[in-house]
């Protein structure tokens, strides 16, 4: 994807997101719920695996070894936050990054 590729569709998922209410009108707060979220290794190491490709529940699980609870708890709290979303592709779910997830991985974790 190209820089303006890039920007046009973190702008119109901007757009969506406040649209539908799920991006506080406080972007301190809206900020700080991600900030918090982002504390938690593992949480991180969702966003990691997330990178290149789109992964189910079970991929997640088995690549992180994490128990369905943990799983389903870090999933949870990085959708809230909106760094990550669910998307519906043959009959299966399937967790990618969005413009927020992939900002943080490539401002943060990728510059490591």
């Amino acid at each position: 994807m190209t820089p303006e590729e890039t920007a046009k569709r973190k702008e119109e998922w901007v757009a969506k997101m406040k649209k539908e209410g799920r991006m506080k009108e406080d972007m301190t707060e809206d900020h700080k719920a991600c900030l918090n979220a982002l504390q938690n290794p593992v949480r991180r190491n969702i966003l990691k695996a997330l990178v290149e490709n789109k992964k189910s529940l079970e991929e997640i699980k088995v690549e992180l070894k994490l128990t369905d609870s943990q799983a389903s708890y870090n999933l949870n709290m990085l959708e809230s936050t909106l760094c990550i979303e669910k998307e519906e592709s043959e009959g299966a779910t399937y967790y990618i990054l969005t413009p927020r997830g992939e900002g943080y991985m490539e401002n943060v974790e990728l510059k490591k």
